[in-house]
């Protein structure tokens, strides 16, 4: 059985996985697979800015004073006792 082909027209792409595979001396495939699957966890995983902002917004509405809730929440410490 023939193994499958992915078919690349774009002559950039060719020339780069050909000289990439020469310089680790690995197969055009297994540079082709690892840059697919590089890219996947990279890229693929991730939400948008622009979505995870917007969704971000949508569910507290409004902005959150951080330094105010520090402040609110801090207790003195009495010190070491000796």
């Amino acid at each position: 059985m023939a193994e499958p082909q992915l078919s690349v027209r774009s002559a950039k792409a060719r020339d780069l996985a050909h000289r990439l595979a020469r310089r680790e001396n690995r197969s055009i495939a297994d540079i082709v697979e690892r840059a697919l699957e590089s890219y996947e966890i990279r890229e693929a995983g991730r939400e948008p800015a622009s979505s995870f902002y917007a969704r971000l917004a949508a569910s507290s509405g409004t902005d959150i004073d951080l330094e105010k809730i520090i402040r609110e929440g801090r207790q003195v410490h009495t010190g070491p006792e000796l």
